[in-house]
């Protein structure tokens, strides 16, 4: 069950942030205007974590513009999106997380799922969102599911341990 977030619900907020297996990552191409990508698969993986967003979370609430939705099975939390109109049109998902128990149950796609709907009834060009190059998972997940690389991004990390991550943004066009 997908439903939005309001007051009643606030604590879910981060449940399903969990740590995630990188096993590789994808070499992104620029080609005569097309993008593509190539994987490069690690001979050992390893775990990586992200600390929870520290917002305003009310701010999300009622709000016409930004908005959160939660997946539950159950009364547990094991899903959300957190989603924002962007000044081009589309709609930014500014994160996504599943909890590991739930991972390849389709939950993901569902959240996604509930984004184009949220952002066609908002009459925007599609959905935009960036992960790491080194999220080899997540960018199979986001190309399996029709997004299209629209940018790569050297620098966005270059201040913070993980200098080495190139910024990968994903669009999908309606």
């Amino acid at each position: 069950m997908i439903i939005e977030m309001t007051h009643n619900n606030l604590q879910d907020i981060n449940k399903a942030n969990q740590p995630f297996d990188v096993i590789g990552k994808i070499v992104p191409k620029f080609v005569d205007g097309v993008w593509s990508f190539s994987e490069c698969v690690y001979d050992e993986s390893y775990e990586k974590s992200y600390p929870n967003d520290d917002e305003d979370w009310g701010d999300y609430i009622d709000n016409p513009n930004k908005i959160v939705f939660f997946c539950y099975d159950d009364d547990d939390c094991v899903g959300q999106v957190r989603i924002r109109k962007n000044w081009n049109g589309y709609a930014y998902i500014e994160d996504i997380a599943v909890s590991k128990s739930h991972r390849k149950k389709g939950v993901g796609r569902m959240l996604i799922q509930k984004t184009v709907e949220w952002a066609k009834t908002k009459k925007l060009y599609g959905i935009m969102l960036e992960t790491q190059d080194v999220n080899l998972l997540a960018c199979r997940f986001y190309d399996k599911l029709g997004f299209k690389i629209g940018a790569v991004d050297t620098m966005l990390y270059s201040n913070f341990d993980n200098a080495h991550e190139k910024a990968v943004f994903w669009y999908m066009k309606f």
